[in-house]
C-alpha cells in the first residue's frame, strides 16, 4: 500500500490511506505549526522518532460527543464523594510529564522530550489544555489535547490512582457541553474509551464534521471562562 512524505510541511490527503493501521505518511519537521496543521486536516502523530515523524489516518475513527459520556453508578458514587479536585490547566507541564513517565513505566511512549517541549509550546500559545486531577494535593491523573474551534483533539490520558482518568474525562465533556463543543477526537478505539461512551464512525464523516466545526471560534478556555469554573 502507498505511503506518502510530507515535504515542505504538506500533507496528503487524508483519505488516501487504506491500511488498517491508519499510517498515511512519514517525514517532516516536528513543530508546534506542524501538529496544528495535521490536525486540521484529520491527521495526528503517534508512535514515532522525532527524527522520522509517522502521521496517522485512521478509518474509522473514534470519537466522544460530550452530551453521550456514560457515567456509571459507580461513577456517580465517586463524582458525588467530591474525593478529587479537579482543574484545567493549572499545571499542563506537570501533567504532560506524568503521562510521558508513567507510559515509559509500561509499554514504552510516542510522548518524547521533543513532543513534550512541542505541546508545552502549544500550550503557552493557548492551543493545548490539560484537566488534572489532584487527591490530597497530589497529581494522580488527568488528560491533555488541542483544541481547535469547538473540536477537542485529544492526546494522552493518565492515572495512577483509580478512576482518575475516567474522572478527567467526564469533567472534560461536562465542561465541553457548556461551549457547544461537538466531540473530542480520540483517534482510535480502546475498551477504556468504548465504555465512557465512545463511538466509531466512518473517517469521511470524521472530517466533514472536523472541517465544519474547527471554523467556530470558542471562548471555552480563555481565563475568564477558567475562572468561572474555580
Amino acid at each position: 500500500m502507498a505511503l506518502y512524505f510530507v515535504v515542505d510541511d504538506i500533507f496528503p490527503d487524508s483519505v488516501l490511506t487504506r491500511r488498517k493501521d491508519g499510517l498515511l505518511a512519514v517525514g517532516g519537521k516536528m513543530s508546534p505549526d506542524l501538529v496544528l496543521k495535521a490536525y486540521k486536516k484529520g491527521i495526528f502523530h503517534w508512535f514515532n522518532d522525532p527524527e522520522f515523524p509517522m502521521w496517522f489516518s485512521p478509518n474509522p475513527r473514534t470519537v466522544i460527543y460530550p452530551s453521550e459520556i456514560y457515567i456509571s453508578k459507580s461513577m456517580k458514587k465517586i463524582i458525588k464523594s467530591k474525593q478529587f479536585d479537579i482543574t484545567i490547566d493549572k499545571d499542563f507541564e506537570q501533567l504532560i510529564r506524568l503521562c510521558r513517565t508513567e507510559r515509559l513505566k509500561k509499554e514504552g511512549t510516542w510522548i518524547s522530550e521533543e513532543i513534550e517541549d512541542i505541546y508545552n509550546i502549544l500550550h503557552l500559545k493557548g492551543h493545548a489544555h490539560s484537566v488534572e486531577v489532584w487527591f490530597e494535593n497530589k497529581l494522580v491523573g488527568g488528560l491533555y489535547g488541542v483544541a481547535i474551534g469547538k473540536c477537542f483533539m485529544g492526546e494522552s490520558m493518565v492515572s495512577i490512582m483509580s478512576n482518575a482518568s475516567k474522572i478527567a474525562m467526564i469533567y472534560l465533556c461536562q465542561f465541553l457541553q457548556k461551549f457547544d463543543f461537538h466531540f473530542i477526537d480520540c483517534q482510535i478505539e480502546n475498551p477504556h474509551l468504548m465504555s465512557m461512551g465512545a463511538v466509531n464512525i466512518p473517517r469521511k464523516d470524521f472530517l466533514k464534521e472536523l472541517n465544519q466545526f474547527i471554523k467556530l471560534s470558542s471562548n471555552a478556555f480563555d481565563k475568564e471562562s477558567l475562572e468561572k469554573e474555580i
